[in-house]
């Protein structure tokens, strides 16, 4: 299985939701068992914010390109292309101050309340 980012950029944004009537601004491109991979670009949010809530799986996030500040339990980090970030499921984050052209992956993994 491959794909590319920007394949994986034609599919957004994603149906709408409750949360996003605009389009989801992640697409699901990849899963296995409990993995699974998205692009995610909160720059596609009419109100340009990122509106996550906390998840209930562990996630890695791997930055593509552009530029964010990433908060994680209230901690900020800046965020730029080449750059990883850790989340434990249930840990309130959101990327602030994105770029246009900020997009990430996301690899959701483990059992629901993250892995010990």
């Amino acid at each position: 299985m491959k794909i590319s980012m920007l394949e994986a950029l034609e599919r957004l944004p994603a149906a709408p939701t409750a949360l996003y009537p605009e389009g989801a601004p992640s697409v699901a491109v990849f899963e296995h068992g409990s993995m699974q991979l998205k692009l995610f670009t909160p720059s596609t949010n009419v109100d340009r914010r990122d509106r996550q809530q906390p998840h209930q799986q562990d996630e890695l996030y791997l930055v593509q390109r552009g530029r964010a500040q990433m908060v994680i339990d209230g901690a900020t980090f800046a965020a730029g292309a080449g750059d990883a970030f850790f989340v434990a499921a249930g840990a309130p984050h959101r990327f602030d101050d994105f770029t246009p052209d900020f997009a990430t992956w996301v690899v959701f993994y483990g059992p629901h309340g993250g892995e010990k």
